[in-house]
């Protein structure tokens, strides 16, 4: 299992502020695949991004993307 298994591939990020909460979408542009997350308002978009680009790999590997 790679390291950084989405390392070159092209990923989309999306943020919606909700109340208090940031709603973030990571989607692969070669799959069409989509994750969601969210956290508090205050979390640093990297922090938010990372969480989002695990998410999706996990999506990613669960439909058997990749390895």
């Amino acid at each position: 299992m790679s390291e950084e298994p989405l390392k070159n591939r092209e990923v989309i990020f999306e943020f919606f502020t909700l109340g208090a909460y940031v709603k973030v979408t990571a989607m692969d542009v070669a799959t069409l695949t989509e994750a969601i997350t969210q956290g508090p308002i205050g979390t640093p978009e990297p922090i938010l991004k990372q969480a989002a680009l695990q998410k999706l790999a996990f999506v990613m590997r669960k439909k058997g993307l990749i390895e």
